[in-house]
C-alpha cells in the first residue's frame, strides 16, 4: 500500500514498476503563493555576515568619478548639459555613474548569485517543495537584486552630496528613480541567467555591460557620435537611466522622463514573465 501511494505521488500508475532511489517532491499548488518576501528575508539573513562585500559594489563607479570626473575633468572644462545649460564635467559624469551603480548592483546579484543557486546550491528545488511557486522565486530574487542596486545608488548619492554635485530639489527623486533602473536590470538579468549553462556564459554578461557603460553617454554627450551611432546608443537601457539621473540632478525635468522610466517598467515586466516561466521549466519538469 505504501509503495502504491508513493508511485501515485511520483506520477506512476498503480501496480507499475517502482524504481529505487527516486526523490519525491511535493510540487506547489500553483505558480504563485503570494509569499515572495520569504526569499528577501532569506537573502537578508544570508548576507548579514558579508555586508562589506555587498556594499562595496559601488566603489568601481566611485573610482571612475575620481579618475575621470575629477582628474580628466580639469582638462575637459565645462560641457553643455540638459536644457542647454553649461555644466562642469564632474557634474556631468556623476549622475551617469550613479545610474551605473544601480545597474551594477542589480545585474551582478541577479546573474552570478542566482546562477549559483540554480546550478550548484539547489536552493530553488527546496523552495519549490514548499507552497511557494516559480513566480514567488522570481519576484523575491528580483526584489533583493533591486534592493542591492538601490543600496549602491544611495551610497553613490551620498558621495555626490558630499562633493556638492547636487544643485536641484528634484535630486530628492534620484534614489526612487534608481530603483526603477535596478528593477529593470534585475528582471532582465535574472531572465538571462536562466538560459546560462556554465560560468563561461558570464563572459557574455561583461560583453554586454562594458560597451553599454562606456558608450551610453556616461562620459561624453550624445552629440559627439554620428547619427547612426546615436540611434544605437539610444537603444541601450543604461542611456535612459542616465538621462533620468541627469535631468533630476540638474533640475531640467520635462515629460520625456516618463518615457525613460516606462522603458524600465517594460524591461521589468518582460524579465519577470520570462524568469518565472523559465524557472517553472527548469525546476518543475
Amino acid at each position: 500500500m505504501t509503495e502504491t501511494m508513493a508511485g501515485i505521488a511520483a506520477g506512476r500508475p498503480a501496480g507499475g514498476p517502482q524504481p529505487r532511489g527516486l526523490l519525491l517532491r511535493v510540487l506547489p499548488t500553483g505558480m504563485y503563493a503570494g509569499r515572495a518576501r520569504m526569499l528577501v528575508e532569506r537573502s537578508l539573513l544570508v548576507n548579514r555576515r558579508t555586508w562589506l562585500a555587498v556594499v562595496s559594489g559601488f566603489c568601481e563607479p566611485l573610482f571612475y568619478l575620481v579618475a575621470m570626473g575629477v582628474g580628466f575633468g580639469r582638462l575637459a572644462g565645462d560641457l553643455v548639459g540638459p536644457g542647454g545649460q553649461p555644466i562642469s564635467y564632474v557634474a556631468f559624469v556623476a549622475p551617469a555613474l550613479l545610474a551605473a551603480s544601480a545597474m551594477n548592483g542589480a545585474v551582478y546579484d541577479a546573474t552570478f548569485n542566482i546562477f549559483f543557486k540554480i546550478k550548484y546550491n539547489r536552493i530553488y528545488e527546496a523552495v519549490l517543495s514548499t507552497p511557494l511557486g516559480p513566480i514567488d522565486v522570481a519576484i523575491g530574487e528580483i526584489a533583493w537584486a533591486l534592493l542591492r542596486g538601490g543600496l549602491y545608488a544611495v551610497g553613490f548619492f551620498a558621495v555626490m552630496l558630499g562633493m556638492g554635485l547636487v544643485t536641484s530639489p528634484w535630486a530628492l527623486l534620484v534614489v526612487p528613480a534608481a530603483l526603477f533602473i535596478a528593477f529593470g536590470f534585475a528582471a532582465i538579468g535574472m531572465a538571462c541567467t536562466t538560459f546560462m549553462r556554465s560560468w563561461q556564459d558570464f563572459d557574455l554578461v561583461q560583453l554586454a555591460l562594458m560597451p553599454m557603460f562606456l558608450f551610453s553617454t556616461t562620459f561624453f554627450p550624445l552629440t559627439v557620435y554620428p547619427p547612426a551611432i546615436q540611434f544605437g546608443v539610444q537603444c541601450f537601457p543604461l542611456y535612459h537611466g542616465i538621462e533620468v539621473m541627469r535631468a533630476l540632478s540638474t533640475g531640467q525635468v520635462d515629460g520625456s522622463i516618463l518615457g525613460h522610466l516606462a522603458y524600465f517598467l517594460v524591461m521589468a515586466a518582460v524579465g519577470l514573465v520570462v524568469s518565472a516561466n523559465r524557472l517553472g521549466q527548469l525546476l518543475l519538469r
